[in-house]
């Protein structure tokens, strides 16, 4: 089975409202006796491949900062098996439940770990094989995902306050927050789309859980606009990275170091976007999202809405299809791919 499809700016449209339905619904599965294994879990191990693994830097960081021993692993480094790894609880997420990779770590998993599933679309082949399941409740998604990334990044959130016993949770204003995050900045992005169609690749450089969205934000940059494009860690890119800067379009999320890494960057004449919460005022080729103060996991979502904003009007403006794709690898997924799903894309788009 596999979810139904709505374009990408018609997820865009409908994030907000989508958001908040997954909330009720993950906050209500995760207060059922079912998953109480979950809840007890002492060393999760989370997995997943492509967007599910960029997603895991966010409740790797909040289980860390708890004091859980956690980690998060590419489903390929695990398809022959657990060993190795100190865990109790194998987190799987896999928006589809199809991923080949992911679907492989649940059949290898040592005897004694609980396998829990994070899906979107159910029934799926993960989930047939899990022992515990979250899920999303079928939300119709874009092939290049919007709901279904951010959503799951909701429930990370929640997992992760199950697992370190949190008290409430950050997601109560998540539609207003969304609406009003993507209206700034798509008059930001406006400013910047005709000199960032240009750029011949990107930098996304973040620290802790907005590791997540640097990652996002070059995978969606790859498949959407096509554009060259890779994440970073803030100190490693510090340490060199930032040397090929050059006809770049930075992407720098953070209130820290990042600020002044994204001054120095603009500085320097590099076209710089700063997703930041801190008082920073815009300059010459720097554009600055401001954020509002909020928890990490709901800060993460934020920033990919405007990611989203983003890679929506580079692609308009680079007249690429957000629909469209160029290579269709039908060993990914349980299945194979749908070809109804996409678009066949011009071979030779830039």
């Amino acid at each position: 089975m596999s979810g139904s499809r709505i374009t990408f700016l018609e997820g865009q449209a409908g994030q907000g409202a989508a958001l908040a339905r997954i909330a009720d619904r993950v906050r209500t599965q995760l207060a059922s006796p079912d998953l109480a294994g979950l809840r007890a879990s002492e060393r999760p191990l989370f997995t997943g491949i492509g967007a599910s693994y960029a997603a895991l830097a966010v409740p790797v960081q909040q289980l860390r900062e708890a004091g859980i021993v956690t980690q998060r692993v590419l489903s390929s480094e695990i398809e022959t098996g657990t060993a190795g790894f100190d865990t109790d609880c194998l987190i799987a997420v896999s928006q589809g439940g199809r991923s080949s990779e992911t679907i492989a770590a649940f059949e290898c998993a040592a005897p004694g770990i609980t396998k829990t599933a994070l899906l979107n679309v159910v029934p799926s082949p993960l989930g047939d094989l899990a022992d515990l399941t979250v899920d999303l409740g079928n939300e119709a998604d874009s092939y290049a995902s919007t709901i279904g990334y951010t959503g799951t990044i909701v429930a990370l959130d929640l997992i992760a306050g199950a697992v370190a016993g949190r008290a409430g949770d950050p997601w109560g204003e998540i539609e207003e927050q969304t609406t009003a995050v993507h209206h700034q900045a798509t008059e930001i992005v406006a400013g910047l789309r005709e000199r960032g169609a240009l750029c011949i690749a990107s930098d996304g450089v973040a620290a802790g859980a907005s590791r997540a969205s640097a990652e996002e934000g070059a995978l969606l940059l790859r498949e959407v606009v096509r554009m060259t494009a890779a994440a970073s860690a803030t100190r490693n890119y510090l340490h060199g990275e930032m040397e090929s800067a050059g006809n770049t379009l930075h992407l720098v999320y953070g209130d820290g170091r990042e600020t002044e890494l994204a001054r120095s960057l603009a500085g320097a004449g590099h076209l710089t976007l700063l997703i930041t919460a801190a008082e920073v005022e815009p300059a010459d080729s720097l554009s600055v999202v401001r954020l509002p103060e909020v928890a990490d996991a709901v800060r993460v979502v934020l920033e990919t809405v405007v990611l989203q904003e983003l890679v929506a009007q580079l692609s308009a403006e680079r007249d690429v299809p957000i629909e469209s794709f160029v290579f269709a690898n039908d060993d990914t997924k349980q299945g194979g791919l749908d070809m109804s799903d996409f678009e066949v894309a011009d071979f030779t788009q830039a």
